[in-house]
């Protein structure tokens, strides 16, 4: 057994700097629950989805960061802040080591597009080692929806999925059973940690590499720490969810060249049809027939 102990923090975030708040509420789950190491937060907790926000990588939120993962000595999963970066603008996570050291950098794949405007989508997978114990993948909100991204990172030795988001759109029941999901194909643990307010609707859920929800927060602030056996992980991966399915096994084994992932040589012309990525517009009202508007008059 490989024991670990991951927290994730719900919160009531604003469009403004909310550094303190979170400061203040990594101090309650701290006090709570000592035996705490690693700390989860949503995306964009820093200053809410708010462009203007940006700073270069080590800016003053970070260190910040740096600072709370020193002082209470855990891993700090520092949800996602934008940053600037080369003239453009990336939603970006850092992760903080218990000596305040930055251990990885991520940035999202997948803006919400066409709502997430202002982005520029990142080019790199994200996974790193906690030291005796296992490693970790990192992947942003709406990354999830895509299986290319937990299926790279669990081919990388992620064991568990680090997944902070601001969800707060109507199709959030998707993104829980996406979430779910996740767990069970790519047998990993995922922490989809949702915020509040402008940071989202909550519902934040941590699933099982079986796929069973751990738990599952409701619409209000919540401090979620669990812990979590790594070597149930291995133990599943090596012999079957449930002693039953092992598709990272399957999906390694597997002789099918995927020609959908080669832009040279796969047909997208049905992809193409689909038209541009960009907002719905209204749709039209159909014109009322001529024996309607007569017999109406």
């Amino acid at each position: 057994m490989t024991h670990f102990a991951i927290a994730g923090i719900q919160m009531y975030l604003g469009m403004n700097n909310n550094i303190e708040h979170i400061r203040a509420r990594l101090d309650v789950l701290m006090h709570l629950y000592p035996w705490t190491q690693m700390v989860v937060l949503s995306e964009l907790a820093a200053h809410g989805p708010a462009l203007h926000s940006a700073q270069p990588a080590g800016g003053e939120m970070e260190t910040d960061f740096q600072e709370m993962a020193r002082r209470h000595k855990i891993w700090l999963v520092a949800g996602s802040v934008f940053e600037k970066r080369d003239g453009r603008i990336y939603n970006t996570t850092p992760v903080f080591g218990p000596d305040g050291e930055e251990v990885a950098r991520y940035s999202k794949m997948f803006p919400f597009a066409p709502y997430e405007v202002g982005t520029t989508p990142g080019e790199e997978f994200c996974v790193f080692d906690v030291p005796g114990v296992g490693r970790f993948g990192l992947a942003i909100c709406y990354d999830i929806w895509f299986p290319e991204i937990a299926r790279t990172l669990t081919a990388k030795g992620a064991e568990v999925i680090l997944n902070p988001v601001l969800a707060h759109f109507m199709d959030r029941y998707a993104d829980l059973s996406i979430a779910q999901a996740t767990g069970a194909m790519f047998q990993s643990y995922v922490f989809h940690i949702n915020g509040l307010g402008v940071g989202g609707n909550g519902q934040s859920v941590i699933v099982d590499p079986s796929g069973r929800v751990l738990h599952q927060a409701g619409t209000h602030e919540a401090l979620m720490p669990i812990e979590i056996d790594l070597g149930l992980v291995r133990r599943q991966r090596e012999r079957g969810l449930l002693g039953l399915g092992q598709p990272l096994k399957s999906f390694r084994d597997c002789k099918v060249d995927f020609t959908v992932y080669d832009r040279e040589r796969f047909d997208h012309g049905y992809l193409n049809e689909l038209g541009p990525l960009e907002k719905p517009a209204r749709a039209e009202s159909a014109p009322i027939p001529a024996a309607m508007r007569q017999a109406a008059e």
